[in-house]
């Protein structure tokens, strides 16, 4: 097991060029520097360009939050989603929500704007909307991944009972036709094949389909807690399909050990071809063979809400949730490592803001130290990276998607 570098060390730096993946490593530019994986001093950061409220939306959409961000592996633009024009916090239900809350964060139920496509690809340079679907498929997207052949799956989070809606993961070709969906309709379980909150789905090069199954787990602090949501049906694990969509396996569960989870938020393949979890409610990520086998864990990243791995094998962790009473003293934003190495080489910190997205005025810093960090992340192939802005950053941050853009002359 890899420990987490939590006091200030010692370590070789490289260029943005390198940081970023774009360039292989010069012994010329290495100097040594010191770093603090904690709050980011000291550490190089390679993509300080920052656009908030990055990226188009149609003419008189309001603005939703996001989580979920990938590259298409095809012509490297971005794939991501919008909830809808819903989800910030403060932000009230829809006025034609279901009783008792339908729908996921703030309220937001894709199923009662069927006139709001929720899927989005846009072109990684200029923001134009290259395509959008998924209109009346889902109610809260949470996740998404793009497959070999570009196309675009999706996790359906939340359930609307009444709408029949919720609780799936679907598969979209790259023009928006619905291929597949895994689950049950608005029936959310723990048993083999349902999902309770799906996170995120991953596809292996073999078409082998992967989804991180329960969101709950990370509000869970005591055993007794973690008890009590086992009971109550409540979960963590890793389900496995097959391409056609059978399912194949589970493993983990809610808990603290290794290979168990408390909210299994985000998946990426390195290039050895082993799953990356981001267990957010643990402050870790844990590391799985194809099979389930655990193989070890990273502490160095934070309170992970997303993670990438560009195909250089340079991981990207991106930390919104970190706050004084959740993970205290670690800043959030984006923490970078190599595959094999257990420590931080880059920090992309958040940005601060004294507006909400709509202008209006507030204190300086409104989440202290924190900033505005999002939820979902993914870099592109020039090293820029993109933030999906979730509920505890979006208001803050401006809109649904913030870039950070490599430095000038990469």
């Amino acid at each position: 097991m890899s420990s987490s570098r939590n006091l200030l060390f010692t370590l070789t730096t490289l260029s943005a060029a390198t940081l970023a993946g774009c360039a292989a490593p010069a012994a010329e530019e290495t100097t040594m520097v010191m770093g603090n994986s904690i709050t980011g001093e000291g550490l190089p950061n390679p993509a300080p360009t920052v656009t908030a409220n990055w990226g188009q939306l149609p003419a008189g959409r309001p603005m939703g939050t996001s989580a979920g961000m990938d590259i298409d592996p095809i012509d490297g633009n971005l794939w991501t989603y919008e909830r809808c024009g819903q989800g910030a916090l403060n932000t009230p239900p829809p006025a034609n929500a279901p009783a008792g809350g339908g729908g996921g964060f703030g309220g937001a139920n894709c199923a009662v704007n069927p006139e709001h496509p929720p899927v989005y690809k846009l072109d990684v340079n200029t923001g134009a909307i290259l395509a959008n679907f998924g209109a009346g498929v889902m109610v809260t997207p949470h996740g998404i991944g793009v497959d070999a052949q570009g196309n675009v799956w999706v996790t359906d989070f939340a359930v609307d009972v009444e709408r029949g809606k919720g609780y799936q993961v679907h598969k979209f070709s790259p023009t928006g036709e619905l291929l597949m969906s895994l689950g049950t309709a608005a029936t959310g379980g723990n048993t083999d094949g349902l999902f309770n909150q799906p996170n995120d789905v991953i596809v292996a090069p073999d078409g082998s389909i992967f989804v991180s199954d329960g969101h709950n787990g990370q509000g869970m602090t005591t055993n007794q807690a973690i008890a009590e949501g086992i009971a109550n049906g409540d979960t963590g694990r890793i389900q496995k399909f097959a391409p056609d969509g059978t399912f194949i396996m589970s493993w983990g569960g809610l808990g603290l050990e290794h290979g168990q989870f408390r909210t299994p938020h985000s998946m990426a393949f390195d290039s050895r071809g082993r799953l990356w979890v981001a267990d957010r409610g643990n402050h870790r990520i844990e590391i799985f063979d194809q099979q389930g086998t655990y193989l070890e864990s990273r502490y160095q990243f934070g309170r992970i809400s997303g993670v990438f791995i560009t195909p250089e094998d340079m991981v990207y962790a991106i930390d919104s949730e970190s706050s004084p009473t959740g993970h205290p003293n670690w800043v959030n934003g984006v923490r970078m490592a190599r595959v094999d190495e257990d420590y931080i080489i880059g920090f992309i910190p958040p940005f601060m803001t004294n507006r909400l997205a709509d202008g209006t005025a507030v204190p300086e810093n409104p989440r202290l130290y924190q900033g505005a960090a999002g939820e979902g992340i993914a870099v592109d192939r020039n090293g820029n990276v993109f933030a999906g802005e979730g509920p505890n950053s979006m208001r803050y941050a401006g809109g649904p998607w913030t870039r950070y853009g490599v430095a000038a002359g990469m």
